[in-house]
């Protein structure tokens, strides 16, 4: 029962969050505007890119590295 009213609290507070932010005015970023303009937002995304699919390759990675050991664990009892 009280997991059930966390589930449903939580819901609600996220849903109204949502709802709060689309009553914000939309501000131009002049930062965003300049790299657009000179190209450079593609820099920035590329860089975001790139440090993405190298966390992504880590827990991968590390991932496998656990199962190995569990394994090894599991043939060692």
């Amino acid at each position: 029962m009280t997991k059930k009213l966390l589930a449903f609290i939580a819901f609600c507070s996220l849903l109204t969050s949502s709802l709060l932010s689309f009553g914000q005015e939309t501000n131009k970023v002049e930062m965003a505007e300049v790299l657009r303009s000179n190209g450079k937002i593609y820099v920035v995304v590329a860089v975001i890119a790139i440090i993405f699919i190298g966390l992504i390759i880590f827990l991968i990675t590390i991932d496998r590295k656990v199962k190995k050991l569990e394994k090894q664990m599991e043939e060692n009892k």
